[in-house]
């Protein structure tokens, strides 16, 4: 295989208003009816109207406007919404509408990383399957922290990208720097994607290796700054002036960040947890395990594309394993397939506090990989390794699409078989050597489009369904499945 040129895809004259079509689409989606779910969580509502009061309270987070307690998150997306509250008002929509905005940047962002390396099809493709990603339609639609946890990491595997395609430490410099930024949304989660980015600049960058190793050293330090300013502040803060660290046992942001929201999410010794986990008596999150991401809990919130994503990452890193040491392709997969694995594993075999919708965390990751599988396959279908992948692909997940939709049977039943149906005489039209001829291409295409149509029935079925639904308390489920949400704990803990 040769080398990777230094050149862009260049774009067709579709990709721009195709981007803009799938940007509006999104918004649509994401502020439709958005102040049907009133406070939303009321946890981090009550945080940013604090904020909105009192500077201290901004800064700190604190729940209220005296500074008496802070959330159990470093304060990033409270800051957000707090300003947002401070100007335009206490509402639903000052609460939500940054939020959703946040989410159509993560399409964005997703959709420049692969359009950069892979064109603008497989790019279009990658931002919409993050945008119709059901759990992606609920934390968008909601003011959690994992809103602006997903759209700072989605920036930082831009930001590589632009690294790996540049070599500029200034790039390397800034990924790391946004890592740390999604810590300061939800502390430790965010470092999940740091040894997939590191280790793919490291083996694909372009500068030689003792270069490489200094300007991921820096990156380092910029991860270190960005996201252990606040903690160093607080820490050496008075207590008596500050609010108390909420989630923490001895009023140190410190032990708030190894404990309960560090270590305890992996052990389950989770000590001043509520509602469940070790620290209450015993493991009560769900079940472990490595097929817990297709499980009853998680499975209808994220994994639709995820056997196609995990069908890509193999095939794809065996077809590179040769490739030449900047090869792109392969680069990127570590990217994004290394941001699926370590999370997902992560999330699987967690012992301790794991909510369903912290499955958001792996949309783009989801998304891009789909996106970089069209495009590494579909101009290759003349040969039957590349349509037996396109193929299978589309088999497994229009079968994964009809066992999800068959958890909840009453629902859309006419969409379950169709999916299955549709989706299984598509799969058998991919293994047809295509036609070269106008006829042929255009068949093709109309193939093509009829296979995403069948792979996105499900999850968009899914994401339709939770836009319609209020959402409110602090544990809430994408789907036909949910009723709003459930009372719970501190920020769903």
């Amino acid at each position: 295989m040769t080398a990777p040129t230094l050149s862009r895809p260049r774009d067709p004259a579709f990709a721009r208003p195709a981007l803009v079509g799938l940007l509006a689409a999104t918004a649509v989606l994401y502020l439709w009816g958005l102040g049907a779910s009133d406070w939303a969580n009321s946890y981090y509502s009550a945080a940013a109207q604090a904020g909105s009061q009192s500077w201290k309270a901004w800064f700190f987070a604190a729940s209220d406007a005296g500074g008496s307690i802070t959330v159990d998150k470093t304060p990033a997306s409270v800051w957000v919404m707090g300003l947002s509250v401070r100007l335009f008002g206490l509402s639903s929509w000052s609460l939500l509408v940054p939020q959703a905005l946040m989410g159509v940047a993560t399409v964005g962002f997703t959709h420049a990383s692969v359009r950069r390396w892979f064109g603008a099809a497989p790019a279009l493709i990658a931002g919409t399957v993050v945008a119709l990603t059901p759990v992606a339609v609920l934390m968008f639609r909601f003011n959690n922290p994992d809103a602006l946890l997903v759209l700072t990491l989605a920036m930082a595997a831009w930001a590589i990208t632009r690294a790996v395609e540049s070599g500029r430490t200034g790039w390397v410099a800034a990924a790391f720097a946004l890592v740390g930024v999604g810590f300061m949304a939800k502390m430790f989660q965010a470092f999940l994607v740091v040894p997939p980015l590191g280790f793919a600049y490291l083996l694909a960058g372009p500068p030689r290796l003792a270069r490489r190793i200094g300007q991921l050293a820096v990156g380092a330090v910029a991860l270190v700054v960005s996201s252990g300013w606040w903690i160093v502040v607080v820490e050496l803060w008075p207590a008596s002036s500050r609010p108390y660290v909420g989630g923490s046992q001895t009023n140190s942001v410190l032990d708030l960040l190894f404990g309960y929201n560090g270590f305890g999410r992996l052990t389950g010794n989770e000590t001043g947890s509520v509602g469940g986990g070790a620290g209450g008596g015993g493991p009560s999150w769900g079940s472990t395990g490595l097929t817990r991401l297709f499980g009853t809990e998680m499975g209808a919130q994220a994994s639709w594309l995820l056997p196609a994503a995990l069908i890509v990452l193999v095939v794809g890193l065996a077809a590179t394993a040769r490739a030449a040491r900047t090869d792109r392709t392969r680069a990127a997969l570590m990217v994004w397939g290394g941001w699926l694995v370590v999370t997902g594993l992560t999330f699987s075999l967690g012992e301790g506090i794991i909510h369903e919708y912290y499955t958001v965390a792996l949309a783009p990751a989801i998304g891009a990989l789909v996106g970089i599988g069209v495009a590494r396959w579909w101009p290759r279908r003349t040969e039957l390794g590349a349509r037996a992948v396109l193929s299978g692909t589309v088999a497994v997940t229009a079968w994964w699409s009809w066992v999800l939709l068959g958890r909840v049977p009453d629902w859309a039943p006419a969409l379950r078989p169709a999916v299955l149906v549709g989706g299984l005489l598509i799969a058998g039209l991919l293994l047809v050597p295509p036609a070269r001829s106008r006829v042929g291409r255009r068949a093709g295409g109309a193939i093509g489009a009829a296979a995403l149509a069948a792979v996105l029935a499900g999850p968009t079925a899914y994401a339709l369904s939770t836009a319609a639904t209020p959402h409110t308390g602090s544990i809430v489920l994408a789907g036909p499945t949910t009723t709003g949400g459930m009372a719970g704990g501190p920020g769903g803990g």
